[in-house]
């Protein structure tokens, strides 16, 4: 039997204890916080179990580290007695940005199973993705069955760890800027007259879709751009504003910058 426990209920943690109880039942989920009641009323939403970070290190398979890079030495400090008296198998997922599995086992004294996994908040809804990379201690055979704990969280996908940092500057704090463009294009078509709610919706359903059609046809964007791009037309004239206004440079500097404060939280 497959349980998960996830100490640490925040944005993120919250959003795959979500998309795991979908996958393997809320009665197989564990999770704590260090505020109690945000732990329970999570549970009560997705009929999972409130319990203690004692609990879920002595009795989960899957043990979930939702908590902030700088308090992660400090929590692998304090888990690893407990942790280390285990006779059964289980495994050990880090969240935490910036934080090698080389750093967590050195802190941690001893090696046990451990994957390191960074996701987004879209997991929540089904459409996220989850990017991981095992150390050389996680069982492989195992690969499968944790897989199968997102199975309905959306992508998950393999990766180096020597990537997963790059990767994750892209996915993992991707969604905050499609939403801000998302919210400013909404807010332009409210400056044109739509009102705020259908604004919102189309600039969101459109995001959606153009999403979809990338992924669906596997055609380069800047093709599927220029398919949109009438000569002399209205598209042409917007694709001329995002270029003006650096568009393209400002979304690769907030990849890179958002990929060199990780690096900077290994120091």
């Amino acid at each position: 039997m497959i349980t998960a426990g996830f100490i640490g209920c925040g944005n993120m943690g919250g959003a795959l204890c979500s998309a795991a109880a979908k996958a393997i039942g809320g009665e197989n989920i564990y999770a704590s916080d260090f505020i109690s009641e945000k732990a329970t009323i999570l549970c009560e939403s997705i009929g999972a179990n409130p319990s203690s970070n004692e609990e879920i290190l002595k009795y989960c398979k899957y043990i979930f580290l939702g908590v902030k890079p700088q308090v992660m030495e400090a929590t692998l400090k304090e888990i690893a007695p407990v942790l280390k008296k285990r006779k059964d198998d289980f495994t050990l997922v880090s969240m935490a940005a910036g934080i090698s599995t080389d750093v967590i086992l050195k802190t941690l004294g001893f090696s046990c199973p451990l994957v390191r996994i960074m996701p987004n908040t879209p997991c929540a809804v089904g459409e996220g993705v989850i990017l991981y990379s095992p150390a050389a201690s996680f069982d492989m055979s195992l690969q499968k069955e944790f897989e199968s704990i997102f199975s309905c969280a959306g992508i998950i996908d393999r990766i180096s760890e020597s990537l997963i940092d790059a990767a994750s500057a892209v996915s993992g704090c991707g969604p905050a800027f499609v939403y801000l463009f998302i919210e400013a294009r909404a807010d332009g078509g409210v400056d044109c007259g739509l009102p705020r709610d259908k604004a919102l919706l189309y600039a969101a359903e459109t995001v959606k879709g153009a999403s979809e059609m990338v992924i669906k046809s596997q055609k380069h964007p800047g093709v599927l751009k220029d398919a949109v791009c009438s000569p002399g037309g209205t598209t042409i004239e917007g694709v001329r504003a995002l270029e003006e206004g650096g568009l393209r440079g400002s979304a690769m500097n907030a990849v890179i910058k958002a990929y060199e404060k990780t690096l900077a939280l290994k120091k």
